[in-house]
């Protein structure tokens, strides 16, 4: 459901608080921060917000402002494209952002890695190995890859390539997990 619309009106006062994608950091290091600090108080220039507080923090940051004019919803637009582009310029090509896939299978590497494992135990272990379970729900958790991906990675395929049979996938329900009643097609 989408979030209601914000209620703008000269003279109000916001607790504003941003976060990363997918809780990624947004200051790497104190340049960024320095950085959106000048960028905020060109954003207070430009508007004419009055900033009460800020907090920053690795990932996210809250922000309390006034806004004499009602200009909340334009003035955060140009604030946050303004610094989106300051820190890709700071971290030109040090900074490589992975697409779902690849964090996906770095995350499987690292878990088999962790187990002991190869990729073909994936493959011959059961279905409900406690191992393959918290590795799926890492990657539902921690990625935007639909299920059945999620699924075909870490249940469906034997070392030849045969289907296993069905195969749980992993939802938000931990019960059904136990019940083996939560099945993708």
């Amino acid at each position: 459901m989408p979030r209601a619309m914000r209620v703008e009106y000269p003279g109000a006062i916001y607790h504003v608080m941003d976060r990363g994608d997918r809780r990624e950091d947004i200051f790497v290091d104190d340049v960024d921060r320095q950085d959106f600090l000048k960028t905020l108080a060109e954003a207070g220039q430009e508007t004419g917000w009055q900033i009460h507080a800020y907090c920053l923090m690795r990932n996210h940051f809250h922000l309390v402002l006034e806004t004499p004019n009602a200009n909340l919803v334009a003035g955060m637009r140009w604030f946050l494209s303004a610094y989106t582009i300051r820190f890709g310029e700071h971290h030109s090509g040090e900074l490589h952002r992975e697409t779902a896939e690849q964090k996906a299978n770095r995350i499987i590497s690292e878990a088999l890695s962790r187990r002991g494992w190869e990729e073909s135990d994936l493959a011959t272990r059961r279905r409900s190995d406690p191992g393959k379970v918290a590795i799926a729900a890492r990657l539902r958790k921690e990625t935007t890859l639909p299920i059945k991906w999620i699924s075909n990675h870490c249940f469906q395929f034997l070392p030849d390539g045969s289907e296993k049979g069905p195969h749980p996938s992993v939802c938000n329900h931990p019960r059904q997990h136990r019940q083996n009643q939560c099945w993708t097609t």
